[in-house]
């Protein structure tokens, strides 16, 4: 499985409340989520982002609250990846929960910048930044993790396995 997209860059410490404000947790929608995902660090993010972008941030992405609202907003608007050196690891857990594919890489966090084009192939760990023609490593995921993400979440995957029998 892989993405491509154009990147949204931001720095460490990447909370929760500033991917998705508490004043909108009323609901779980994504599609009223991605209207306010990240507007109190970007405010026309919303505006943007394209089906297909990546998210890179730096360390400790996703920390604060535990709220799976924030990579269900992330998802949402469309962001096909999150790439970062750290994550908070609830937020790394509910990530894979929802579907949305994440990966860590301290090279590549430092390396590509925002508006670079990047390429992440999740079997491999490979991101490539087609911008600047250089090639970062990640953590392959293991297959039962790729079904989970083409499942579009952990939920959907566990469904299916059901009805398979």
């Amino acid at each position: 499985m892989k993405v491509r997209g154009n990147v949204f860059k931001y720095g460490d410490n990447v909370d929760t409340d500033v991917i998705i404000p508490a004043r909108y947790l009323s609901t779980a929608d994504p599609e009223e989520l991605k209207k306010h995902c990240m507007e109190d660090i970007d405010k026309d993010f919303a505006k943007k982002v394209r089906p297909g972008d990546i998210i890179v941030g730096q360390k400790n992405f996703g920390c604060g609250s535990s709220r799976e609202h924030a990579p269900i907003a992330i998802k949402g608007s469309g962001i096909s990846c999150v790439i970062a050196e750290s994550f908070a690891r609830i937020f790394y857990r509910n990530s894979f929960n929802i579907g949305l594919p994440i990966i860590e890489s301290e090279a590549a966090s430092k390396g590509i910048d925002a508006g670079d084009e990047v390429e992440v192939d999740f079997a491999t760990g490979t991101i490539t930044n087609i911008t600047k023609g250089e090639t970062y490593k990640g953590q392959p995921y293991p297959d039962f993790i790729q079904k989970i993400i083409q499942s579009q979440g952990l939920v959907n995957y566990v469904q299916s396995k059901v009805q398979e029998g």
